[in-house]
């Protein structure tokens, strides 16, 4: 009963941001160099991908687009801002020194939340995302600081290889909302059918062709700028291995092409290079998407439905096919890429980022469970004024 009336979570969480804003000083800017406003063109193509690329892409629900899009703004818009004002006061680890890595560094944790909340989508309310955020991004950004800066002194610094976020970024957002589907589906979710309809289906297409053309900005965000180009040729080389590969394994599992694997598989080999985006030669690039591209697409087509029935649960968008399962490929391809690695401390960092994102997932998901649900799922009628019926 505690959390049945539970505005006021949202209301108290949102005044704390605030509370946040006003006592914590950010670090001024302290470059206004070439190379600064080079990263802040990759900014604004990640903020592209997160809006329109995933907005849409998560537009594939036959009647539940508009909700899609306004929790895609919901979620951006909380996650950035807290993400940047718990940096600035370094309650992990050291602040950021540049405002403008610190802007690149929160997109990737909205990126991340995106993910996760693609597992549970269609089946929360809509404020209800707003806490989500606000319970992610904290876990995240400690996960993150383990892994990558020696926190707690678990792993050597630097020695986890993931420039382009497959293990922190991809990995851990699936996981974390595979975490959350396991706690929060209850018997009934399954009699919910998720639909979609020849609009969805180009609307999802839309987000899947502006992710894949960003991508590369993406993984190349905050790598020097003599290793840019290189970097982004090696994305496009994974995401076209994928998207080949996507083709070839719809077609020989389900007989005819599925616009639904095509959307999402496709960027798999975006998901999988990242974490060597920097180090692959441009033919290992290709495979390493192929085998993601392969990976996604029995995923989609295989597996999900049977780990579903087995386990019990809903995975809304397949985020564990696009970004889980692929995302772990890539962080583990560098173990067999990366010259001079410590292969323990790769394996270790991801160990620690399963642990991370599954274990807190989980208590997330029963206070998503606990918190007053919608009784009818996938349906924009439920909190969107809806003009006209959908058809």
């Amino acid at each position: 009963m505690f959390f049945r009336n539970n505005r006021w979570i949202t209301v108290a969480s949102l005044v704390l941001v605030l509370f946040m804003a006003t006592s914590v000083r950010c670090l001024a800017a302290d470059g206004s160099s070439i190379e600064d406003v080079q990263k802040y063109d990759r900014a604004i193509q990640i903020m592209a991908m997160l809006l329109v690329g995933f907005g849409f892409l998560m537009a594939f629900l036959r009647k539940y687009g508009r909700s899609a899009l306004t929790a895609t703004f919901l979620l951006v818009s909380a996650a950035l801002p807290l993400y940047m004002l718990l940096d600035s006061a370094g309650i992990f680890g050291s602040a950021t020194p540049l405002e403008i890595d610190r802007f690149v560094l929160a997109e990737f944790a909205g990126a991340s939340l995106l993910i996760c909340a693609g597992a549970c989508l269609g089946r929360l309310k809509m404020y209800h995302y707003i806490v989500l955020a606000l319970l992610f991004v904290p876990v995240y950004m400690l996960n993150e600081w383990i892994v990558l800066e020696n926190g707690l002194g678990l792993i050597k610094l630097g020695s986890v290889v993931d420039t382009g976020g497959s293990i922190v970024i991809h990995a851990f957002g699936a996981l974390f909302g595979l975490g959350i589907v396991l706690a929060m589906t209850n018997k009934k979710e399954p009699a919910a059918l998720i639909e979609s309809d020849y609009t969805s289906d180009r609307f999802s297409m839309l987000g899947s062709m502006v992710l894949w053309v960003f991508w590369p900005g993406f993984c190349a965000a905050l790598v020097a700028p003599d290793q840019v180009a290189y970097t982004a040729v090696n994305v496009v080389f994974a995401l076209c291995g994928s998207t080949l590969a996507t083709y070839l394994g719809t077609v020989a599992l389900r007989r005819k092409i599925s616009i639904s694997d095509i959307a999402n598989a496709s960027l798999a080999g975006g998901v999988a290079i990242g974490a060597t985006c920097l180090f692959a030669n441009h033919p290992t690039a290709f495979i390493i998407g192929i085998l993601a591209g392969t990976l996604s697409t029995f995923g989609f087509a295989v597996m999900q439905s049977r780990l579903e029935r087995t386990f019990k649960f809903i995975d809304t968008c397949g985020v564990t096919n696009l970004h889980g399962w692929p995302g772990l490929l890539g962080g583990i391809a560098a173990v067999f890429v990366v010259r001079g690695i410590d292969a323990g401390s790769q394996f270790a960092g991801i160990g620690i980022t399963i642990l991370m994102a599954l274990v807190p997932g989980f208590v997330v998901g029963r206070i998503m469970l606990a918190m007053s649900g919608i009784r009818k799922h996938y349906d924009d009628s439920v909190e969107i004024i809806v003009a006209t019926e959908n058809v």
